[in-house]
């Protein structure tokens, strides 16, 4: 790689639920092409429209649990009684083919790539405020009380974690196509300042 090229990258998206991560990164993937999103594993049931293997890897507790003791993930949490995980070799295979690699996490799992990824590029994708948040969840129709007021709680507590992103983007109801392009014009500076930076996992 010349100095003059840019870097593989890895850009680590992280923010509440119901912040409109997914709408955010697919409005950029189609502004920028050379953005590749790694499907995350998880072991909670596909949502209505989501497709193995695209939006996700769904997994039963056993075969997670072997992708585990296999080394298979980069980090994995719990969250919500279900598991999710970062594939290593998703990741490997992107970066090896001079991709910007994007990766979908919560705050938790971001901090864990922080420490294990040399130049990763965290942002930190948000709403205006909590009563936002909770609109979006509760016109997913698809969690009950319980679980929405433990979204909730959870998501106050990571939109207190902001301060130590790269970057904070607010996205508004109406403004996904907005907030699609200051991240692609970010990532596109964040990969000119990384040219010749060698991307590389520490452990």
């Amino acid at each position: 790689m010349s100095p003059s090229e840019p870097a593989p990258l890895v850009v680590v998206i992280s923010g509440p639920s119901g912040a409109g991560k997914d709408t955010v990164i697919n409005a950029a993937m189609g502004l920028d092409r050379s953005l590749a999103k790694v499907a995350t594993a998880k072991t909670r049931a596909p949502r209505q429209g989501e497709v193995d293997g695209v939006h996700h890897v769904f997994l039963s507790e056993e075969e997670f649990q072997r992708w585990i003791a296999e080394d298979a993930f980069l980090e994995h949490v719990t969250s919500y009684g279900h598991r999710s995980g970062v594939p290593r070799a998703a990741v490997d295979d992107l970066l090896d083919q001079g991709r910007t690699v994007v990766l979908r996490t919560d705050v938790e799992g971001a901090r864990t790539l922080k420490q294990k990824l040399d130049y990763p590029f965290l942002v930190f994708i948000t709403a205006p405020d909590i009563a936002s948040l909770e609109r979006r969840l509760r016109s997913r129709d698809a969690e009950s009380d319980e679980e929405m007021a433990a979204r909730l709680a959870e998501a106050e507590a990571e939109m207190a974690e902001a301060d130590w992103f790269d970057l904070v983007i607010v996205n508004h109801d109406d403004g996904h196509d907005r907030a699609a392009r200051q991240l692609v014009d970010a990532i596109n500076a964040r990969r000119t300042q990384s040219a010749g930076a060698n991307v590389t996992r520490k452990v």
